[in-house]
């Protein structure tokens, strides 16, 4: 479990942050909300961790949309990869911490 023990930071590069508001119509904003979402999970991702290590975040946002977000800790800085609406197959994962 990832603990954020500094104030977080974004780095948005423009490319990503279009990206995800023309692709899934997820905005930055809401993007952000989910990093303090009380009851979000975070897991290493595993599979696509070679050239950095990178995590997926499942939070609500607060106006409730459950996103799945990818993301890469560059200190101090969160560099997200990208973020999108969960699937059926992934509530469970939010619902069983949550």
């Amino acid at each position: 479990m990832i603990v954020f023990s500094k104030p977080i930071q974004f780095d948005w590069n423009e490319g990503n942050a279009d990206k995800n508001r023309i692709k899934h119509e997820v905005t930055t904003h809401e993007v952000e909300e989910v990093f303090f979402d009380p009851k979000k999970i975070i897991y290493k991702d595993v599979f696509h961790s070679e050239k950095e290590e990178r995590y997926i975040l499942i939070g609500k946002t607060k106006s409730n949309r459950l996103l799945y977000t990818v993301f890469a800790l560059r200190d101090p800085k969160i560099r997200v990869i990208s973020s999108r609406d969960i699937n059926k197959k992934e509530v469970p994962l939010y619902e069983k911490q949550a």
